[in-house]
């Protein structure tokens, strides 16, 4: 279903298409499949709602958002399965995404209550001088299939916080989730036309959302090649945009790390949602003298991991997204194979009894080297490739990527090391000794080619806000 003025409705044409569960094969259910008609409708009841919601105080948006926490932490379980079943990932990971996903609306209905503006010393003592801060208006939100409830309301809480309407437009491989998310936002009472979700064609939908000047802002996760698109289409209208692009994680281990740490690590930032985060690992740099251990560690971990149905218990790693991605991590192997590099574990498609989807082994690659297709392309799969370097300025000439800069991790004892290393790395998020950085009081995004603005914490409202400066002259 689309949800449109705060009513419940299926594409004007009637059309549907299936969503389906890319461990088993199977048709889960099927969804309304609207286009530029409905999109342009919803952006109509945006734009009619906004003054309503942006005049209502920092305190009554608070407690919508409130609602709305409320409400997702009582569906909790229902959302999470809807996850598994469309995109894979194991329930547990699913589980807490939901709640990362109720933490951003609680974090965001506090904040409604603190957007500040400033009063500036004057240069004239007949002056004042003062910056008011003011919803943007209409905010056009579009989501990625790899995390489809978290990356909404990290987009969505500020947004509503800040005083603005919305058009949300979902990945066509998870809408159920975000129907399902969206539920909640209309079960907590919201005005009509506050809140709206179209599903259907992402270019259709896209230049609709881009080209109409009704639509103040994008917000938009996904890979870069579309990013750039989205901010070509919108500056025609000059819109503001935030955009969470593409990453190449790089995951460095010095030798005085403690190994074993630095492998769980590995484990959480390369095979979490089968390698399919923007903040995931994509390249490993371990220091050579500890290089053939630290290989060896991993791999006997990796080989451990139980590939599965997301849905079944003891499942470490689901399915990949579809076939296509299949076929990409595949590439990036071979191509590491015919360029010297060798397999310690994996390496190949796998098949799970019983089901019919797109599995892969988990990969650890040694002698990893920069001519590799997976030195330079996201892979967004469960490869693990183990470059080596030889101390930290050796490092700093290998470990920026000239278009990426979205996260990086590392693992050292070192004090001095780390901070070095934090003054060299040319990356939005850096965990040291920490493979789970992200937190919702945190801003989250990247530099260069990884993204523009930020989510999450204080940052993440400013995005959905414009200043106002009035120079009062007293006479």
């Amino acid at each position: 279903m689309l949800y449109i003025n705060g009513e419940w409705k299926q594409a004007q044409s009637g059309k549907t298409v299936p969503v389906k569960n890319p461990a088993t094969g199977e048709v889960i259910q099927h969804v309304a499949y609207g286009g530029e008609l409905e999109t342009r409708q919803a952006i109509a009841s945006a734009k009619e709602a906004f003054d309503g919601w942006k005049g209502k105080t920092g305190k009554e948006r608070g407690a919508f958002l409130e609602r709305i926490a409320e409400n997702m932490r009582r569906e909790r379980d229902n959302i999470a399965e809807a996850v598994t079943r469309e995109m894979g990932k194991p329930l547990a990971e699913a589980t807490g995404e939901v709640q990362l996903a109720i933490e951003y609306v609680e974090w965001y209905a506090e904040e409604a209550k603190r957007v500040y503006g400033d009063v500036i010393p004057a240069s004239h003592e007949n002056k004042r001088l003062m910056v008011f801060r003011e919803p943007v208006g209409v905010v056009a939100a579009i989501t990625p299939w790899n995390f489809p409830v978290a990356m909404i309301t990290r987009k969505l809480a500020p947004a509503l916080a800040a005083g603005c309407s919305f058009v949300l437009k979902p990945a066509l491989e998870t809408p159920v989730s975000a129907v399902k998310v969206i539920e909640c936002f209309h079960e907590a009472g919201l005005p009509r036309g506050v809140a709206n979700l179209v599903i259907g064609p992402a270019q259709e939908i896209g230049a609709e959302l881009t080209r109409n000047p009704d639509v103040r802002k994008i917000t938009f996760t996904g890979s870069t090649e579309v990013g750039k698109k989205l901010i070509r289409q919108s500056a025609d209208t000059v819109k503001k945009v935030s955009m969470e692009l593409g990453g190449h994680a790089p995951f460095i281990v010095f030798a005085d790390a403690d190994l074993d740490e630095a492998v769980e690590g590995v484990m959480q930032t390369k095979f979490r949602n089968c390698g399919q985060t923007c903040i995931s690992t994509n390249r490993i740099y371990v220091e050579d003298s500890v290089a053939d251990d630290f290989g060896e560690k991993l791999a006997r971990r990796v080989a451990s991991l139980t590939i599965g149905d997301g849905m079944q218990e003891g499942t470490d790693v689901g399915p990949l997204i579809n076939q296509s991605a299949v076929e990409k991590v595949q590439d990036h192997i071979e191509d590491a194979i015919q360029k010297k590099g060798k397999i310690l574990c994996g390496g190949r498609p796998t098949t799970v009894e019983g089901l019919s989807g797109h599995f892969f082994e988990p990969t650890v690659i040694h002698n990893a080297s920069d001519e590799m297709k997976i030195a330079r392309e996201e892979t967004f799969g469960p490869v693990a490739p183990i470059f080596t370097f030889h101390g930290i300025d050796d490092l700093a000439k290998k470990v920026n990527h000239p278009e990426y800069g979205l996260a990086a991790y590392f693992y050292t004892k070192n004090v001095d090391r780390a901070f070095q290393t934090v003054s060299k790395l040319e990356y939005g998020i850096i965990g040291v000794n920490d493979p789970r950085p992200v937190v919702v009081q945190a801003p989250f995004g990247g530099v260069k080619e990884s993204g523009i603005g930020r989510e999450g914490g204080t940052s993440g409202i400013l995005e959905f806000l414009e200043e106002k400066f009035v120079s009062f002259r007293m006479t």
